[in-house]
């Protein structure tokens, strides 16, 4: 039985994280879907962009300098800045650096400041973005491209890169490099199964007001896709996003983000299949379900494995933390770091909840 165990946590743990991006690469279609942006102005929906903010007065005015510089229609575009309880000036900086929009809320949360926004918006598309994320000047036009192409798609990602201009020892975008992999896949396949809040879009009326402590990037694609719509991501709509700077850091970020997501994969409806097509349920179990019981899977594989297995585990366990900063353990550490992180959101989450509110991450500004 022990042998069993081990053979099945471990197999599950090489799916995860190696099978399922090698599955679907197989499975992908021969030509990628894309996007082209529309050329005509007259053909461009009307877009309400909206940042939700707290303590971001250093950044806040190049974010809406970014957002006004874009290539889009200025008729149509609203810049709204949804301040969220924010008490260092980060309201007067978004008026002075010219937001057409500046709602200034009382502590409520991210999601709680993008529903204030949406329900002041009229316009036909909602775009979303993180305070410190910059977009490139034609990426609003690829962004809102895919809705005209196809009625069912109700919610677009962009591609967002992380840059870590300090030098530190965050691995997070070797780890990214590899979900936009997944998510391209994803996309032409069927469905993503999760997004990111540097940039993305949702068509007005596909737009769902949810629980203020489940954030956009995991539950909106899965809640839209069972009410109908389509899921994809746009690769010509790109942004930059300053990540933490050290793997500690990163660690720590991730934690109070999985007490987020433990909150949607608990009482969410992550893990209730229902109204999916079979595909995209594949998709989740491979990417979303398996990745946030990987901690669990780890210890299962460790206590049962065979003595010799158990030895190589804990000595790979005990390198990754080995004072080098060669790229190999500091991948290692990284990983295993992340997993804990998984495992104490969890903990945090049953122990004393999950607030709303949320502070921007240090070093990411």
């Amino acid at each position: 039985m022990r042998r069993v165990i081990f053979w099945i946590s471990a197999g599950l743990l090489a799916w995860a994280q190696v099978g399922y991006g090698l599955a679907l690469g197989l499975l992908r279609r021969v030509v990628r879907q894309s996007w082209s942006p529309a050329a005509a102005d007259a053909a461009l929906p009307t877009v309400s962009l909206i940042v939700a903010a707290h303590a971001e007065r250093d950044v806040i005015a190049a974010k809406v300098a970014n957002a006004l510089a874009l290539d889009y229609p200025r008729d149509k575009l609203e810049v709204v800045v949804a301040c969220d309880g924010s008490t260092d000036g980060t309201p007067e900086a978004a008026r002075a650096a010219g937001a057409d929009v500046v709602l200034d809320l009382p502590r409520g949360g991210k999601v709680a400041a993008q529903d204030a926004a949406v329900r002041r918006s009229s316009a036909d598309i909602v775009a979303f973005s993180d305070a410190n994320a910059l977009w490139e000047p034609d990426a609003l036009r690829a962004l809102v491209a895919p809705f005209a192409d196809d009625p069912k798609i109700g919610y677009v990602c962009g591609r967002v890169t992380f840059v870590n201009p300090d030098g530190g020892t965050n691995q997070e975008g070797v780890y990214w490099r590899y979900e936009m992999f997944l998510r391209a896949r994803e996309s032409d396949l069927a469905s993503v199964t999760a997004g990111n809040g540097a940039i993305y879009a949702t068509r007005r009326d596909a737009y769902v007001e949810v629980d203020p402590v489940m954030g956009h990037d995991l539950k909106f694609p899965f809640t839209l896709v069972r009410d109908g719509w389509r899921c994809v991501e746009q690769p010509l709509a790109r942004a930059t996003e300053r990540m933490v700077p050290d793997v500690e850091g990163e660690a720590a970020r991730k934690r109070r983000m999985m007490s987020h997501a433990w909150a949607i994969v608990l009482h969410g409806g992550l893990l209730d299949p229902r109204g999916w097509p079979g595909k995209y349920t594949m998709m989740i179990a491979s990417h979303r379900w398996l990745r946030y019981f990987g901690p669990a899977l780890h210890v299962l594989a460790l206590l049962t494995a065979p003595r010799a297995l158990r030895r190589a585990q804990l000595l790979l366990l005990v390198a990754a933390f080995a004072p080098v900063r060669a790229r190999p353990f500091l991948l290692g550490k990284y990983y295993i770091l992340t997993q804990g992180s998984i495992a104490l959101g969890l903990f945090d989450h049953l122990r004393e909840g999950t607030a709303a509110g949320w502070d921007p991450p240090e070093g990411t500004r």
